[in-house]
C-alpha cells in the first residue's frame, strides 16, 4: 500500500475540512451539538462539522474530500476528553454513563468510530486504487469474544435468602438457610463450573481475582475470600487452560502502592499476563491511565459504561488509551468491556427482562461483527447460579449461542494483544 497524506490541506491527498481550531485549547468537556449525516445505512453524529451543507465524503480523480473533521471527532471521542474535563462522577467515583454525550446524543451502543474509519478507509481504497481488507482473527474468523469473570463473592450466596426469611419472619426457611450454609458449598464456589460451562461452549475464560479481602475505607466491600486460601481452585483452573489476572481493589486506579502489592499477591500465587480490570470499573482518567502504564501493565479492560452496555470510548476495537500528561498514547492497551451480566438486571441499572436481554445486545453485537471487532463479556461468577432467572445461566448461555452461531472466535487477552500487535508491524 503506498503512502497516504491524510490532512488539511489542499496538497493532501485526502482532504478534510477543518473543525474548531479553538475546542481542543480550552478545557470544555463538550463540543458543540454533533450534526447527523448517514454513512453505511446509519445516521451518525459528527462532531466539529461546521459545514452540514458539503458533502460527507466527494471522490474526484486521485484525490477525496471529506466534508468533516474525522481526526477531531476521533481524537475527541477515543481519548476520553469529556471525561478528563468532566466533573461529573458518581458515587462510585466513576465518569457517568448520564453524562456522556453517547448518552445525550443517543449513540451509546453504536461504535461511530468505526464508521469513521470506513470512511477514511474509502477514501484511501479510492485514492491509491487498492482494497483494503479486513484483518481475521483466530481461524479466520470475522470477529471475536473475550469471555471474562470478576469474582468478587466466593461464599455469600447465603446471605440474601437467609436475611429475607428473616425480615419474613419465616424461621423455618431462615433455619433452613443456616443448615445449607454450615453443612454444603456455597453455591457460589463455583470456579470450575464456570471454567467448565465456557469450555462446553468452546471457549476460553479468563478469571479477574481480587487479594484484597477487606472492605475500602468507605465501607464499599471487597473480596469476600482470601485470595492464598483458594490457591488450590486457582492452579486447577490454570491447569485447565483459563487465564488469571487481576481484579484491582476498590482506590487502587488512585493509588500506585496499593496497585502493585495487589499485582504481587496474584503473579506470587499464579501466573498472570499482567492484564487488569478494577473493582466496580472504577477508573479515574486523569490519574489510572498513567499509573497502568507506570506499574508495566500490558491490558486493561475496565472501559465500560456500568449502567449500560456499549462502547465507551465509540469503538468496537482495542486501543491504546491517551494519556493528556504526556500528549502521547499509553504503552497498555485497552479492551473495552462491551456486556457486564449486572448492567442487564441490577436495580439501579437496566432492570431487563430475561427474555429481552438477547434482543436488546443484538443490535450492538451485530455492530461488532460488522466492523471485526472484539465483544468483551462480564459474566460474574456470581450470576452461574441456577437460583438466578433473570441474568444467569440461560442468559450467559444465550448469549454463547449467538457468538457461536455468528462465528465469533474466542480469545484471552494474551491473544488479543498479539493479534493487535501484528496488525501494527504490518
Amino acid at each position: 500500500m503506498p503512502k497516504v497524506s491524510i490532512g488539511y490541506e489542499a496538497t493532501d491527498a485526502i482532504q478534510l475540512t477543518r473543525g474548531d481550531l479553538n475546542f481542543f485549547d480550552g478545557q470544555s468537556p463538550y463540543p458543540p451539538t454533533p450534526t447527523r449525516r448517514e454513512w453505511r445505512n446509519q445516521m451518525l453524529p459528527f462532531f466539529f462539522d461546521h459545514l452540514p451543507a458539503e458533502l460527507l465524503l466527494r471522490l474526484i480523480p486521485g484525490k477525496a474530500h471529506i466534508g468533516v473533521d474525522l481526526i477531531s471527532a476521533i481524537f475527541y471521542l477515543l481519548s476520553g476528553w469529556q471525561e478528563y474535563f468532566s466533573d461529573e462522577r458518581d458515587q462510585h467515583g466513576r465518569f457517568p454513563f448520564s453524562a456522556s454525550v453517547q448518552y445525550r446524543y443517543g449513540f451509546g451502543t453504536v461504535p461511530v468510530i468505526n464508521y469513521y474509519f470506513d470512511i477514511l478507509k474509502t477514501a484511501i481504497e479510492h485514492v491509491t486504487g487498492q482494497v483494503l481488507y479486513p484483518r481475521r482473527w483466530a481461524d479466520g474468523a470475522d470477529w471475536t469474544a473475550f469471555i471474562t469473570h470478576d469474582i468478587d463473592n466466593l461464599y455469600s450466596a447465603w446471605k440474601a435468602p437467609t436475611k429475607a426469611a428473616l425480615r419474613q419472619g419465616n424461621l423455618l426457611s431462615f433455619c433452613k438457610q443456616l443448615w445449607q450454609h454450615a453443612m454444603q458449598q456455597d453455591a457460589w464456589d463455583n470456579l470450575g463450573h464456570v471454567q467448565q460451562t465456557v469450555s462446553a461452549h468452546g471457549a476460553k475464560s479468563t478469571f479477574f481475582f481480587l487479594p484484597e479481602h477487606r472492605k475500602a475505607a468507605n465501607g464499599t466491600p471487597n473480596a469476600d475470600y482470601r485470595y492464598h486460601q483458594i490457591r488450590p481452585a486457582v492452579d486447577n483452573l490454570l491447569k485447565a487452560g483459563a487465564s488469571i489476572e487481576l481484579h484491582g481493589s476498590i482506590g487502587t486506579s488512585i493509588n500506585a502502592n496499593n496497585l502493585h502489592y495487589n499485582a504481587e499477591q496474584i503473579c506470587h500465587f499464579g501466573p498472570t499476563g499482567q492484564g487488569l480490570r478494577f473493582h466496580y470499573l472504577s477508573w479515574e482518567p486523569r490519574t489510572t491511565p498513567a499509573l497502568v502504564d507506570d506499574l508495566l501493565f500490558v491490558f486493561d479492560s475496565t472501559l465500560g459504561f456500568a449502567e449500560h452496555f456499549g462502547f465507551r470510548n465509540s469503538y468496537c476495537l482495542p486501543f491504546h488509551p491517551f494519556n493528556f500528561n504526556t500528549g502521547r498514547a499509553c504503552d497498555f492497551l485497552e479492551i473495552p468491556l462491551n456486556i457486564m451480566d449486572a448492567t442487564l438486571y441490577h436495580p439501579n441499572y437496566l432492570q431487563l427482562a430475561p427474555e429481552e436481554i438477547l434482543p436488546a445486545l443484538t443490535p450492538m453485537l451485530q455492530e461488532i461483527e460488522r466492523f471485526g471487532g472484539v465483544c468483551t463479556v462480564l459474566w460474574h461468577n456470581e450470576n452461574f447460579d441456577p437460583a438466578n432467572k433473570h441474568n444467569g445461566p440461560r442468559q450467559f448461555h444465550e448469549l454463547m449461542e449467538y457468538l457461536r452461531s455468528h462465528n465469533a472466535a474466542y480469545v484471552n487477552g494474551s491473544e488479543i494483544l498479539t493479534a493487535m500487535h501484528a496488525r501494527q508491524d504490518l
